[in-house]
């Protein structure tokens, strides 16, 4: 066998002798993103006129496409997996075709030939002692092109990566090498604003430690990994990634110590970034690059426990329906990967699927949350796929949702300018009540904590939302009777809408509730609930346990939170009126550190307790015993 660098030797050749070597009508795929061979594909465009009926073919790409334009129009036509910047008027204006696929099938589709790979222009990195060069920062579905294709002309640039993983191949596998020496392409990331900021935070809040993450390039993805700085052991399976990625490995947030699938490993498909990204990666043991139907398989993502996918969108209607390749009747994107890490966070272990989008667009014109996504939009993510979907307002957990509680839930997180009118809509097409009320105040999310009862039991504490109206009705229909009389201190059979709308209804500053949930579920497990009495300015205060979880410290915590926000609210104290017979609620006013003023009216009493870290109150009535 010919040593192989005598093989290379003979296959060198320049970028335009190799565009000559192209045949006519044939179809021409071009490496993704950073990995464009921009020589190629500018000595292909200018230096091959003998080219007729050529098509173009490529996932993505960073740098120019000459090809799209008119005055090329009897030599090539474009054909996009996905629609980038550099191709997307030409697609929308009918000079370039777009194909609607999974990304995880593309590989397979080109490996059987149902999608013809002919050519394949991509770029790679010197040979290594054996021969052997690198697909460097994208393998995605530029590993089956080559394995397929009949011509694989490549541009070598020492400035590209030597990555690990599904990498390489051997020189003899090439027709055309053309070196070159010029920088990667890089992806420039966008500044944060607020509303990233705030989509990143709520996100962040969704992610446990150890986790294995799938994200992406753009703001809100960006704005996630700024978020993630606290957090522990955390892993990556994903298609690409950018420079957020790196700074968390480099700060040991990312360790992939926890993953269930290749651990300690950064699996990705393709990468986009800075000089330093690519630097990062050249001979990184940690990086493990695999062609796109591995990382976008959704059986091998479902093998990642706790997998959190992380995807855009451009729309979400009422019903949970998700618009991602389409915008105002034009095709914008594409499939790509969404669907993909969907379907297979779900299926994984503890895993999340989220999609993320800010509440508006034009410049706060137009709700991206709709009742109905405009004609000629394209469903990417069905409403049976979709669980959480994040604005800048906060998070809609949709799962096992049916369409009325998804649309008060979507509706609670869009922009508060579109509220009446998606509920007024809403009402119009039967989503909801016709008596229901539209969110008074923006959900505090900040008040929302993972907080320990004395025994040692994990609760969340949150402010309730008004999409808690029917677990809230179950809560009090499944107390005991005993429980109810303590509460209502009536024997109360029914909990009808409009008294459990109103409990949640909230303005959040002159009424709060709180409740209490199991960590992974929605299911309240107890509420506590004050509203502000004009006359005292003070908080008449009211708690409910489930009868299970009684005894348990449950209210004792609810006491402490609801306190807390009180006092950040500059309410002076509380108030309550509560039965003598009625010992586990006294015990917890008496055990909550305020000084309790009490008076015995008949069976009840009626308690002032005023906030140390206030001015004092007086006692709206004489103290009584206790």
């Amino acid at each position: 066998m010919r040593d192989w660098r005598e093989q290379y030797a003979d296959k060198v050749a320049t970028a335009e002798e190799a565009i000559r070597s192209i045949p006519l009508g044939r179809r021409i795929l071009i490496g993704s993103g950073a990995a464009e061979p921009v020589s190629l594909v500018k000595a292909m465009v200018e230096k091959g006129a003998h080219l007729a009926d050529n098509e173009v073919v490529h996932l993505l790409t960073l740098g120019p496409a000459p090809y799209v334009e008119p005055e090329h129009a009897e030599r090539f036509r474009h054909i996009a997996f996905f629609i980038g910047s550099n191709v997307r008027s030409a697609v929308q204006e009918g000079r370039a075709d777009f194909m609607p696929v999974f990304l995880s099938e593309i590989p397979e589709l080109i490996r059987s030939r149902r999608v013809r790979i002919d050519v394949a222009l991509i770029q790679v990195s010197p040979p290594d002692a054996h021969g052997y060069v690198s697909l460097g920062v994208s393998v995605d579905i530029v590993r089956s092109a080559v394995e397929s294709a009949t011509l694989i002309i490549a541009e070598v640039n020492p400035r590209m990566p030597r990555t690990h993983g599904d990498s390489f191949f051997h020189v003899s596998r090439f027709d055309r090498l053309v070196p070159v020496d010029a920088p990667l392409l890089e992806h420039q990331a966008e500044p944060l604003d607020d509303v990233a900021r705030q989509i990143g935070l709520h996100i962040a809040r969704l992610i446990p430690d150890g986790a294995t993450l799938q994200t992406g390039i753009g703001k809100i993805p960006d704005a996630v990994m700024a978020q993630l700085g606290d957090h522990n052991d955390l892993g990556v399976h994903t298609e690409m990634f950018s420079d957020g990625v790196m700074k968390l490995v480099d700060a040991g947030v990312i360790t992939g110590r926890k993953k269930t699938l290749l651990p300690g490993k950064v699996v990705t498909s393709f990468i986009m970034g800075s000089r330093q990204l690519y630097e990062w990666a050249h001979e990184n043991p940690a990086l493990e690059m695999r062609a796109s139907d591995f990382t976008n398989d959704p059986g091998v993502i479902a093998r990642n426990d706790r997998m959190i996918a992380i995807n855009g969108a451009l729309a979400v209607d009422l019903t949970g329906q998700v618009a991602s390749d389409t915008l105002g009747g034009h095709f914008f994107s594409g499939i790509g990967g969404q669907v993909d890490f969907i379907r297979g966070s779900r299926r994984s272990r503890g895993g999340k699927p989220i999609i993320a989008l800010p509440s508006t667009a034009k410049g706060g014109k137009v709700s991206r949350i709709q009742v109905s996504l405009e004609p000629g939009t394209g469903v990417v993510t069905s409403r049976g796929d979709v669980h959480y979907v994040v604005t800048e307002y906060g998070v809609a957990d949709l799962w096992g949702k049916n369409i009325r509680e998804r649309a008060l839930a979507l509706i609670n997180i869009a922009h508060p300018d579109f509220r009446s009118e998606l509920l007024a809509s809403a009402k119009g097409r039967r989503f909801v009540l016709q008596d229901q009320v539209v969110p008074r105040a923006r959900y505090p999310w900040t008040e929302e904590r993972h907080e320990r009862t004395l025994s040692g039991t994990e609760l969340i504490i949150r402010p309730a939302r008004i999409t808690d109206e029917r677990a809230l009705q179950e809560l009090m229909y499944g107390l005991s009777d005993e429980s109810c009389y303590r509460r209502f201190m009536m024997h109360k059979r029914k909990h009808p809408h409009e008294e459990m709308q109103d409990l949640v209804n909230l303005d959040y500053e002159q009424n709060m509730a709180l409740v209490a949930c199991v960590p992974g579920t929605e299911e309240p497990i107890g509420v506590v609930r004050y509203d502000v009495v004009p006359a005292t300015r003070l908080g008449d205060v009211a708690f409910v346990v489930r009868d299970d979880w009684q005894g348990k410290g449950v209210g004792t915590l609810l006491m402490r939170r609801i306190r807390e926000a009180a006092v950040a609210r500059g309410i002076p104290g509380f108030q309550a009126d509560v039965l003598a017979t009625n010992k586990p609620m006294l015990d917890v006013f008496h055990e909550s550190g305020l000084s309790v003023h009490a008076t015995l009216e008949g069976d009840t009493y009626h308690l002032v307790m005023p906030f140390p870290e206030t001015h004092p109150v007086e006692p709206a009535r004489p103290a009584g015993p206790g």
